[in-house]
């Protein structure tokens, strides 16, 4: 990676390398090295936020599920094939995330995509229509 590339262009070659089997290890020493040297250190999580678009066109999605508790092997399954059904997508690859703020229910983080359907948010919803009376 010569020159100075756009962040797109990046991540479009990142996430085919890695679609292509190429070792990850090598490329987040790549793209490190790349970044330290072109002093764009700045753009790095706008950076992995394209790669994770990228690699959702190409049917492997990366979602970050946000609960107030642990969930359980089952439900981490059933949301897999939600997203996989929702969103069109081969792989999909979850995070968990616990937040005691979201009282219950689940959210979804995908890439340019949020399934908010917890308390906490059908809480606000609720607040905000009573204001409009």
């Amino acid at each position: 990676m010569a020159g100075r590339l756009s962040r797109r262009r990046i991540a479009e070659y990142v996430a085919t390398e890695l679609l292509n089997g190429t070792g990850q290890a090598a490329l987040i020493s790549q793209l490190a090295g790349y970044l330290v040297e072109s002093r764009r250190t700045d753009e790095l999580g706008l950076i992995v936020r394209d790669i994770e678009f990228y690699m959702s066109e190409k049917g492997h999605v990366s979602a970050v599920v946000t609960s107030a508790f642990d969930l359980t092997s089952e439900t981490k399954k059933a949301i897999e094939a939600f997203v996989k059904t929702k969103i069109k997508a081969n792989h999909v690859s979850l995070s968990s995330m616990i937040s005691p703020s979201v009282i219950g229910g689940v959210k979804i983080s995908l890439p340019g995509y949020e399934i908010n359907q917890t308390i906490a948010h059908q809480l606000t919803v609720l607040k905000t229509s009573f204001k409009k009376v």
